[in-house]
């Protein structure tokens, strides 16, 4: 399939000094040869052919550049996925989550909240939710809006109640959402203990410390360097042997802070911190 204009190198970062700029994202860190596809599709949807006519948008139109965001970063998600994560979670982490008074959680790169849904059901089951503070952060503002309304698919409840079996749920998976029209929606009691706001791995700051943080399958379009710096900022948002949780593709072993982390369970890309 054509996928439209095809940014050159230099075109690229014309496009990324551009949006750092006027916008204040910085993608001067991402994996290149993703984010050239993805603003190429970008300009396929909005059926721009030139550079200076996605320029062009990008200056003078504010919502053109809200839609742009949105469907230039990746949003791919859903409740439970990768079941057997969420089996280690149960088994390996939130017995020791339990000695905590007060846990906090961060799920960086939340998307649109299905993975901090599905964790706040997990420390139900375990009893823990009552005394959990979750923090769901996203670089996309309108990923944060659908979060907060507690959105999922109803198409896909289908699928997300398999994935909550195989991950050791034992409860009916539809008591935990209301059907409305085509939508479900995930039960107030189960999003009240989730602050949903706005950060920027790229280039903001720890803003807490937390036993456990998720963020799985957000590296992937970071390159090394960044990766690197994401990892550190992790490091230091953690509490002594508090537990970091990445996506199937995503490894400590090239960053500076491999030697801090102990592996809790090397299948499911689960990490402690050693001190």
């Amino acid at each position: 399939m054509d996928i439209g204009y095809r940014l050159t190198d230099v075109e690229l970062d014309e496009i990324i000094q551009l949006i750092l700029q006027k916008y204040g994202y910085d993608f001067r860190n991402y994996a290149r040869t993703s984010l050239t596809r993805r603003i190429a599709r970008c300009m396929n949807i909005a059926n721009l052919k030139t550079l200076y006519e996605l320029k062009y948008n990008l200056i003078n139109e504010p919502s053109f550049f809200t839609w742009f965001l949105e469907t230039l970063t990746v949003n791919v998600t859903e409740m439970f996925r990768d079941p057997l994560f969420y089996k280690d979670l149960r088994e390996k982490v939130l017995p020791a989550l339990a000695s905590y008074p007060i846990i906090k959680i961060w799920h960086a790169g939340c998307a649109t909240g299905e993975e901090v849904f599905s964790m706040s059901i997990l420390l139900h089951e375990a009893g823990l939710l009552n005394r959990t503070k979750l923090y769901a952060t996203d670089l996309n503002p309108a990923n944060l809006e659908r979060a907060r309304k507690g959105i999922i698919s109803m198409e896909q409840t289908k699928e997300y109640t398999i994935n909550y079996i195989q991950s050791g749920g034992k409860n009916d998976f539809s008591v935990y959402y209301t059907a409305h029209y085509q939508s479900a929606i995930i039960r107030k009691e189960f999003r009240s203990n989730i602050l949903f706001a706005q950060h920027n791995l790229a280039v903001d700051q720890v803003f807490n410390e937390f036993q456990l943080i998720c963020c799985r399958n957000v590296m992937i379009y970071f390159n090394r360097e960044l990766q690197n710096h994401v990892f550190k900022l992790f490091y230091n948002s953690l509490s002594p042997k508090g537990y970091l949780a990445v996506g199937i593709k995503e490894s400590l072993l090239f960053t500076d802070v491999k030697e801090q982390f102990e592996s809790v369970s090397a299948a499911t890309r689960i990490y402690r911190r050693k001190n």
